[in-house]
């Protein structure tokens, strides 16, 4: 029988923690992905590639709190914030920016993969019921139920395929994404198998993503230079307060 894994992201400088939660983890049906500092949790985070984000709140170069603030601004994964404060303030303001749920340390393993498991039913029961499915980037909003993008609250107008294509910039914030990536991407958003990268694709993406990078201009004057081509690599979604 094929096990369907949850993805997990653990943010934790502690290595030996990481290394002893990731291995228990590993044994009830978890993929972890490990990250030792704030800025590379909260970088990996955006990369749409995880389940649950296991997030730390006192780490190197960017505290947990901040991480999930930000997090929560641009994605809708749920967050379990782990720490050795067990201050009541530490808690509530951890919920207050938009974290799922707590867990003070030393926790039990068997309690976090309760927790884990429970932020997992919460969130597939909240997305069966709104069928919400909602990716940002600054003023960027893709929303792929009801199928529009808007900047600032300003639809685009898109084909079905353009529209597809920034769905998966949307997915990958900040992450550059080669043609051939894009190209996988869009077949198995589609239902499609995997398949050898046409030459010709290449072209035929180049194109779209220029209409809709025109269409994003054409809806806000915001929405100008956030889909960004780095010449010979791909394309990469950015906030626009981060254009050079």
């Amino acid at each position: 029988m094929v096990v369907d894994l949850r993805r997990v992201l653990l943010v934790e400088d502690d290595a030996r923690l990481a290394e002893r939660t990731a291995e228990y983890l590993q044994g009830h049906d978890f993929t972890v992905e490990v990250a030792a500092d704030g800025e590379l949790g909260l970088a990996r985070a955006l990369s749409g590639e995880h389940d649950v984000v296991l997030l730390d709140i006192m780490l190197p170069r960017r505290d947990g709190l901040s991480v999930c603030r930000e997090l929560r601004q641009r994605s809708a994964v749920p967050v379990l914030m782990l720490s050795a404060r067990s201050e009541e303030i530490d808690r509530v303001l951890g919920l207050e920016l938009g974290a799922d749920d707590y867990l003070a340390k030393p926790f039990s393993p068997r309690e976090l993969v309760a927790r884990i498991r429970a932020v997992l039913r919460r969130g597939a029961a909240t997305t069966a019921t709104s069928g919400g499915a909602l990716r940002s980037c600054g003023p960027l909003r893709v929303d792929r139920d009801r199928h529009r993008a808007t900047v600032e609250g300003v639809a685009c107008e898109l084909t079905a395929y353009q529209f597809d294509l920034l769905w998966i910039l949307a997915g990958a914030p900040e992450q550059v994404l080669t043609r051939e990536q894009i190209h996988q991407r869009l077949r198995a958003l589609r239902g499609e198998a995997p398949s050898d990268f046409d030459p010709s694709v290449d072209r035929s993406i180049d194109v779209h993503l220029s209409k809709v990078r025109a269409a994003l201009a054409s809806a806000h004057p915001s929405g100008a230079g956030l889909i960004r081509t780095l010449r010979g690599v791909g394309y990469m979604l950015v906030p626009k307060d981060q254009d050079p």
